[in-house]
């Protein structure tokens, strides 16, 4: 993997180790549809005749249109640069028809496709309008068109990524937005150009935080958990990637789900380009943050979320590419080394941030709790307040068992953890959960209950006992 995505300036789409985006994309519904748009050419002269186009832009698309090569193409752009640019605006804003503003977005995609300083022709000509060079495009954004509303974010990219002047403030919000509820739309069908618009954005440093502010990766990681083919995962993968290049953001990204997410994908993935796009993502989480505190932790979710395990049935396979046989060799190692000091209280808290909890060994450990109950006050309950906002958001049944047992074992052992559980309104989270469908969810929401509000615990453990379905009496 390079050290970085190329940075601000003219980008190209190729990355060493990572396939051009524009060959990965090349069957994308906006590219299928756009060989069909470019066999539809505007008949322009009519639009000339009835004084829709003035005479200089009928001009200008036309010898665009019948130059037969890039060199004859290039040659007429570095003549008629200003007209370039008015004719593109004019049609862009002026044409009402939807299907020749879909031509025109297209031909214009496909000029700076082909050579990408051809932007700074649209920056050159708003310098000398002192005009906005964003306006006239962001305002297409709007359109109910999606062939419209995608191929001129392509535009955007485009020209926000290879400029002489980056996009920044509102427009860059604006846009980070509309990419962003592109992600969410439901069965977007354009989503993989969303996406490869995304991968162009977060290769430069200086739009990364701009993203983050806007819940930008939650939006990835919603994507990701959805419906999605292995292009899809590849792509958005791809962005996460890009962001971990910026150390103060690689030690956030653990907040918003992205290893366990990644974790899911990397363990039923069979697609070598999503493997290694992972991977690296992973490797930068732990190579490239500087807190010790936080590299052990998200090397320890990784585990929890059995990544280490998927890497030992990988390196069995012994891939030829040797980035992705050293980025498998290297986490290994990492993530063995930090499970070597890994204590039972460090084991819990790992499963109890990932979300995931399940009836390991510590849960029903006496021993673990008469020895770590104190250490649940610490980083103001931290652990406390997450058991709570488990009973609140999660669906898994089991999940849920663990979570309300948990809650009942610690004020069993913590003499004021009642006033910490009441503190954090984690009484009335346990609550509901007597209502829940699932009888186990049932009972040990009930035994939590009986923890808040009794004393004798021996007394209780027995009613309880007689209580209990049938599949939980030799468990508990």
């Amino acid at each position: 993997m390079p050290a970085n995505p190329p940075g601000p300036g003219p980008v190209s789409d190729v990355v060493p180790g990572i396939p051009s985006i524009d060959m990965i994309t090349a069957t994308s519904k906006l590219q299928l549809e756009a060989a069909d748009v470019r066999a539809n050419k505007p008949n322009w002269k009519s639009y000339l005749q009835s004084q829709m186009i003035p005479q200089e832009d009928f001009n200008f698309v036309t010898a665009y249109e019948g130059a037969k090569s890039r060199a004859e193409r290039s040659e007429l752009l570095e003549k008629q640069k200003s007209q370039c640019a008015r004719t593109f605006i004019n049609l862009i804003s002026n044409v009402a028809k939807d299907q020749n503003v879909r031509y025109v977005l297209t031909l214009l995609d496909d000029m700076l496709q082909e050579d990408r300083s051809r932007v700074e022709i649209f920056f050159s000509f708003a310098r000398k309008q002192k005009r906005s060079v964003w306006a006239p495009f962001l305002t297409m954004l709007q359109r109910q068109d999606g062939f419209i509303v995608n191929q001129m974010s392509s535009v955007v990219a485009k020209l926000a990524c290879s400029g002489s002047q980056l996009m920044d403030g509102s427009d860059l919000n604006y846009y980070f937005a509309f990419l962003k509820d592109q992600l969410k739309t439901p069965n977007n069908e354009y989503i993989n150009t969303t996406a490869r618009c995304l991968q162009m954005m977060l290769r430069l440093d200086e739009y990364r935080h701009a993203f983050l502010q806007i819940e930008g990766v939650t939006s990835i990681v919603s994507a990701l958990n959805g419906k999605t083919n292995f292009q899809l995962q590849y792509q958005l993968a791809f962005c996460i990637w890009c962001m971990t290049f910026n150390p103060s953001i690689a030690e956030r990204l653990h907040r918003f789900g992205v290893i366990q997410t990644l974790g899911d994908i990397l363990s039923e993935s069979t697609k070598e380009k999503v493997i290694r796009i992972i991977l690296a993502t992973f490797r930068n989480m732990i190579e490239k943050v500087d807190d010790r505190e936080i590299v052990r932790d998200d090397a320890l979710q990784m585990v929890q979320c059995k990544v280490l395990k998927t890497l030992e049935l990988m390196d069995n396979k012994k891939f030829d590419d040797a980035e992705l046989q050293e980025d498998i060799e290297f986490l290994t190692e990492k993530l063995q080394l930090s499970v070597q000091d890994l204590s039972s209280f460090d084991e819990y808290c790992t499963e109890i941030r990932s979300g995931r909890l399940q009836w390991s060994p510590v849960h029903k450990s006496e021993k673990f709790w008469r020895e770590n109950v104190q250490k649940f006050g610490e980083k103001n309950h931290e652990l406390v307040k997450i058991l709570i906002k488990i009973l609140e958001v999660a669906q898994d049944p089991l999940v849920l068992c663990v979570a309300a047992h948990d809650i009942g074992e610690y004020v069993r052992h913590y003499p004021r953890g009642k006033n910490v559980i009441e503190q954090f309104q984690g009484k009335q989270a346990v609550m509901k959960l007597l209502t829940a469908d699932d009888p186990n969810v049932r009972y040990h929401a009930l035994l939590a209950v009986q923890k808040l509000m009794v004393h004798n615990w021996e007394y209780l453990g027995k009613q309880l006992d007689a209580d209990a379905p049938a599949d939980q009496k030799e468990s508990h």
